[in-house]
């Protein structure tokens, strides 16, 4: 998807957690597979058992001042990022041979390096943009602007991206989002907290100085930088919620592009697919207040205001290939969702430019030196693990009928696993890479991914396609694809390691997959089928139950809360506490199907099962900024690191039973409560 401008790169991670002193701990992790010094003891598992096991841990680790929070993830970020650069050094010092996949990655993070030539350059690049900007009399020539600016990657308020059309999965549709703000969602344009009111302060101070940067007199660029705050509030008022957005239908709102230019002259639907060479007779408008406030405002506004936003809009685009004061200007505005004392190293800038931009160049390096094959191997095993021990599960259920049951086997069989790497890497021929001009390298990278996805327009789905590139340290379940995708980067401790014994890795990587699973078969996935069409498979008793089930799910979360007074939100995360609940579960029971779960024992002085249930809890050790945490809560669909622990466990039997939870515990759940929705 093509976000808003919103830049905050903390939204990347969403699932952290790890260890004190990076390298130390990763060695130690390969020897012993769970660290003990971490744990506080004086806490009862059954009190809050994500303290018991990272109490210690928390108490004592420094989150780095380069970083929103800190935990395994972050850690496998680290080492990543280092793996990526030296990769990335060894090509830029190489004498490759042009157009080769060395050069191209060599060179564009060696021009990205190269810091003495971009601060020469200043803000030179974009004069051409900001002057035909400049040169925009209407709304109409406003809009001609922004359809040819879509061409280059570089267009701006109508969020679009080409994918599945979730109706009809096997072929691609041009889906159009709400777009034109720039902070994370539309709460933060009304709410009245001090937080909030920082934020917005914080956005004006950012749009001052950039405009300033650029040559403004500062008493103007501040009235533009306020301008673009009021207009960002008016288009905040039609944006959906975060809740809003997480469902599929009625995110699904298709119509044909005639009659859309009809309802919306003013944006001029049609122009934009003749600008763009594309033959388009439907589209989904997922979120149509939007558009149709965006109609109203083009034509009520005035023109200068809308070419102020726009520019905005592409110098912030544009400001990381800038000189270091766009940088620190930049980063200053992050500062006040991320919390981070100093901005990233440049080199870790430029390798997650280049992962994110000729990622599968990049990719190729990466497996070729760093992916251990066995690990590929023993994953499809776990993966095959799980879709047993899940099947199974389903089977057993009390609440499904068993014609949905049926259903929901043959979804579960259907899916498609993709695990390491893809099987066809993409071509970047049309790239152009200079070791001399990086501004111009980053733009033609950023012409062919929007060429690679405008071509995609009337064409059928490819299913090998992969949605993050292998170093990627993540997971993701894909609907319309019914497919399940763990990239190579999340296949190392400590949520995966070939050495390490069964109990820790169920526990870890096991439950990832799980978890990945249900997304399959929660409130969101449950609503497509096993062909990816959002077509719905449940007879209408079970779907009843389903969502008396699910509801519960997001009454108990809602209870908890971060800062003694902010709540979890349940609705907002329930599909990943649904994922999360039913990972667990299903992880288990693959696990009790290993010789080690059959027996009793002891390593480090645990049995098999509260290894298993260590290493879960230990795989999500997570310490976050308070900023990050706050921003989290309002936009992040995943809950806080504890109670994605908490919330599994307590809902568990099997936990009850390895660590002797009694009744009288602080997190103690009479059976007949407990959530079982998988």
């Amino acid at each position: 998807m093509k976000p808003a401008p919103f830049i905050l790169l903390v939204m990347v991670f969403t699932a952290f957690a790890a260890c004190n002193n990076p390298a130390s701990d990763q060695e130690k992790n390969n020897t012993t597979f769970f660290d003990k010094s971490g744990m506080d003891t004086t806490i009862k598992p059954g009190d809050n058992f994500f303290e018991y096991v990272n109490g210690n841990w928390v108490k004592n680790t420094a989150i780095p001042d380069d970083q929103t929070g800190w935990g395994s993830f972050y850690v496998i970020n680290e080492n990543n990022l280092k793996n990526l650069n030296t990769l990335l050094q060894d090509a830029a010092k190489g004498n490759n041979a042009k157009g080769s996949i060395e050069q191209k990655v060599g060179d564009y993070y060696a021009s990205g390096m190269d810091t003495v030539a971009i601060e020469k350059v200043g803000s030179e690049p974009l004069k051409p943009a900001l002057s035909a900007i400049d040169a925009i009399k209407d709304y109409k020539q406003l809009m001609d602007y922004i359809d040819e600016g879509y061409i280059k990657g570089e267009g701006d308020l109508l969020g679009m991206y080409v994918a599945a059309d979730d109706k009809n999965s096997k072929e691609n549709i041009v889906v159009f989002t709400q777009s034109g703000l720039s902070l994370p969602e539309k709460g933060y344009y009304s709410r009245q907290d001090s937080s909030t009111k920082a934020a917005r302060n914080a956005l004006v101070k950012y749009a001052a100085k950039l405009f300033e940067l650029t040559g403004t007199d500062s008493t103007v660029a501040l009235k533009n930088a306020n301008d673009v705050l009021a207009l960002e509030t008016e288009l905040a008022q039609s944006h959906r919620s975060q809740v809003e957005l997480r469902d599929p239908q009625k995110n699904y709102n298709k119509i044909s592009v005639a009659e859309l230019d009809k309802q919306e002259p003013n944006i001029g639907w049609a122009n934009l697919f003749n600008k763009l060479n594309k033959k388009v007779d439907s589209v989904n408008v997922a979120q149509p207040d939007y558009f149709k406030a965006l109609n109203s405002l083009l034509a009520s506004k005035p023109i200068e205001l809308w070419k102020t936003k726009l520019k905005f809009d592409y110098i912030s685009h544009n400001a990381t290939l800038l000189t270091k004061a766009f940088n620190d200007a930049q980063f200053k505005f992050q500062q006040v969702f991320s919390g981070a004392k100093k901005d990233n190293d440049r080199w870790k800038k430029m390798v997650q430019r280049v992962d994110g931009g000729l990622g599968e160049l990049l990719g190729q390096l990466y497996v070729k030196k760093y992916f251990n094959e066995a690990a590929k191997k023993r994953m499809d095993e776990l993966v095959s693990n799980l879709q047993k021990a899940f099947e199974a599960r389903i089977a057993k259920l009390d609440w499904m009928s068993d014609s949905t049951k049926l259903m929901a086997k043959h979804k579960l069989n259907a899916f498609l696993k993709k695990i390491g790497y893809p099987t066809k890497w993409k071509n970047y021929d049309d790239v152009t890479i200079d070791k001399n001009n990086f501004f111009a390298n980053a733009m033609s990278v950023r012409m062919h991914n929007q060429k690679e996805m405008l071509d995609k327009i009337g064409k059928p789905v490819d299913r090998t396609e992969w949605g993050m590139t292998a170093p990627t340290v993540d997971a993701y379940y894909n609907p319309t694809n019914n497919e399940i995708v763990f990239p190579a980067g999340i296949l190392q401790p400590p949520f995966f390691d070939a050495d390490a014994d069964d109990a820790i890795n169920y526990g870890a990587i096991g439950m990832v997959i799980g978890h990945e699973m249900t997304h399959g078969f929660d409130d969101q996935g449950s609503q497509y089928d096993a062909d990816g069409n959002l077509k719905n498979w449940w007879s209408k008793e079970d779907n009843t139950k389903f969502k008396a089930k699910t509801s519960g799910v997001a009454k108990l979360y809602n209870s908890f809360t971060i800062f003694d007074s902010v709540h979890v939100n349940g609705e907002l995360t329930l599909g990943e506490n649904i994922a999360d609940i039913g990972g667990l579960a299903i992880a288990y029971d693959a696990f009790k199907m290993t010789k080690q779960a059959q027996g009793n024992e002891m390593i480090d002085g645990f049995t098999p099962d509260q290894r298993f249930f260590l290493g879960f809890a230990q795989s999500w050790r997570i310490k976050n900024r308070e900023a990050t945490a706050r921003v989290r809560i309002n936009v992040d669909p995943h809950s806080p690191e504890m109670y994605r622990v908490d919330g599994p466990v307590y809902n568990f039997d099997p936990f009850y039973s390895a660590f002797n939870v009694k009744e009288g515990d602080k997190m103690y759940i009479k059976p007949q409560d407990r959530l079982h929705v998988w």
